[in-house]
């Protein structure tokens, strides 16, 4: 089984809430299936897990940075993939604190497009009662952490 490798974006505004994307797939391998997660994706070759934080950090919101801190988060898991692959998971969490709440849309690829419907900006209390699917399932707990520290 192959190990794909992603970095995942925590991003945080003043009031203390993380945006989400809703996901859902019609078409593909996980077609019947929606969840909200954060923005992020698969680290290419020669990347390392910082600069491909950076990178979907812009191409899925639209929000620049030069530098993204440490991870403040890890997980491992297996993975069926819209392709139809499973894959071994490896993701590392970075969170970026954001002045509001505009994103933009721009860098999209045609399969974002077709499967990321919305965003919302979620408090912590809302993450811990919703009874939607939500990746990570601790997000809630990793969010408190980094707002903690």
């Amino acid at each position: 089984m192959r190990t794909r490798k992603a970095s995942r974006i925590l991003i945080i505004n003043p009031a203390g809430q993380v945006l989400l994307f809703r996901f859902v797939h019609t078409d593909d391998a996980l077609a019947g299936r929606a969840y909200w997660a954060t923005p992020g994706g698969g680290v290419k070759q020669n990347e390392s897990f910082a600069h491909a934080a950076l990178r979907e950090l812009r191409e899925e919101t639209g929000i620049i940075r030069d530098v993204i801190g440490d991870s403040v988060a890890e997980r491992t898991f297996e993975m069926l993939l819209p392709s139809g692959e499973n894959v071994l998971a490896m993701e590392r969490f970075y969170w970026v604190k954001v002045d509001g709440n505009e994103i933009s849309r721009e860098g999209w690829s045609r399969h974002e497009k077709t499967v990321m419907h919305q965003h919302r900006w979620w408090n912590i209390n809302e993450l811990s009662e919703t009874t939607e699917t939500v990746y990570p399932t601790d997000i809630a707990t990793i969010i408190e952490n980094v707002i903690q520290n």
